[in-house]
Formats: structure tokens, sequence, C-alpha cells
């Protein structure tokens, strides 16, 4: 048994116990083959939940401090976010999108699902920011679907994204998978890269029902 399907068996039932998700649109999901899922960031828990709702591993970029604490919790954690899929990257550096972007390509030509927030980071303030363009460029790179979801109430159990969270009940919802062959070859077109974003982030909103903010969710940040 891998590591993924340990942690599923042993935690899925507490966190289905703990959270009750409801999940909706699961089915939008191709059963092999690349495919990228991209969604919304509330809170921390956001990336303990979708492993743990998707039949296929999903692959995603998690920062490298997730995996480096000390203790027992620091190993405890590592060895929860890397089994059930995160890659640690050091984003803080100049290079540090180039390799997240680069680590995502090569999952989908593995034939991996990779996961991403094109927002960057978590929402200040429960909103949904503008995406950043690297989903744009993962798709046209690779010719691999976007499956947007949305994840509905878990900054209600985790506010702030920080201390435990508490138990309650979360959605988490898929749409149907889009695609931009017709976009085949244009991965440096800035104006086609914004369309491409600002198109999957149409649809995580409508999935959501989250306000909708034309601003960086990072900018917002430090406005604050």
């Amino acid at each position: 048994m891998s590591r993924f399907a340990l942690i599923k068996a042993v935690l899925g039932p507490v966190m289905r116990l703990m959270f009750r998700p409801q999940v909706e649109g699961a089915e939008h999901i191709p059963g092999d083959g690349p495919v990228i899922l991209a969604g919304n960031h509330l809170t921390f828990i956001d990336s303990m939940i979708l492993p743990l709702v998707c039949d296929r591993q999903v692959f995603f970029i998690g920062k490298d401090e997730y995996v480096t604490g000390k203790g027992l919790k620091g190993r405890l954690m590592a060895w929860f976010f890397t089994g059930v899929g995160m890659i640690p990257v050091d984003r803080d550096g100049g290079r540090g999108g180039v390799a997240a972007l680069m680590t995502g390509r090569r999952v989908l030509e593995e034939g991996r699902v990779f996961g991403i927030y094109p927002e960057g980071t978590r929402s200040p303030d429960g909103r949904l920011y503008r995406g950043r363009t690297g989903i744009a460029r993962l798709t046209l790179m690779t010719g691999a679907p976007v499956v947007p979801f949305a994840m509905i109430g878990t900054d209600k159990l985790q506010p702030g994204g920080a201390g435990l969270p508490r138990p309650g009940k979360v959605t988490v919802r898929f749409g149907e998978a889009m695609e931009f062959s017709r976009y085949e070859g244009m991965d440096r077109d800035r104006y086609v890269l914004r369309a491409v974003t600002d198109s999957v982030m149409a649809e995580v909103m409508r999935l959501s029902g989250q306000e909708y903010v034309d601003m960086y969710a990072s900018k917002a940040k430090e406005a604050a």
C-alpha cells in the first residue's frame, strides 16, 4: 500500500467525520491522463481536504517550511504533506515562480493531477482575487485540461488560516473540464495568458459564489 493510500485509509474517515465534506462534480475529473485542478484558497486546511476528496492523487506545490519543521509535529507534517502529494519548493527566491512552474509541468507530463491555487496565496478576506497567469502557461505548455474547483466553508472552520480547525461542514465543488487547445503555441503571449487565466477564475467565482476583486491577493495583504 502506498503512503497516499495509507493516509486516505487512516485519516480519510477522521477527516470526513470532522469536516463532513460534500463533494459535487467529482465526475468532471478525468480518470486518467494529465489534469490541472485550479481553485480558490481560503485557509490552510484546503490543502488537506482537496487530496482526500479526490480518487486520484493530487500533486501540488507547498512551502518548504511545511516539511522542515522540527520535533514530532514537524515530522508528522512532513510525513502527511509529502505523502498526500505536496512537492516542497522554496518560493521566496527570485526563481521560486519558475521552479514551481517547471515542477507543475513535470507532474503533468507524467500524466498526473496537479493542483494549483491561481490566486497565489490565501484570500485575506474571503473574496476571490485576480489569478496569476502560471495556470495559463501550464495548460498551454502541456495541453492538460483545467478542472476548476471551489472550497466553500473552510474559512469558517479555520478563520485566519491559523490554529486548529473546528469541526463543521465544507463543500468541495468541481466544474466541467476546460480545454484551451485553440491557443496552442501561444504560451508566451501575455494577452492570451491573461484571457485564459481570467476565464478559469470566472468559473471558480461561479462555483464558489465569492465576490471577485480585480487585484492580486498579495497586494491586498501588503496594503492592509
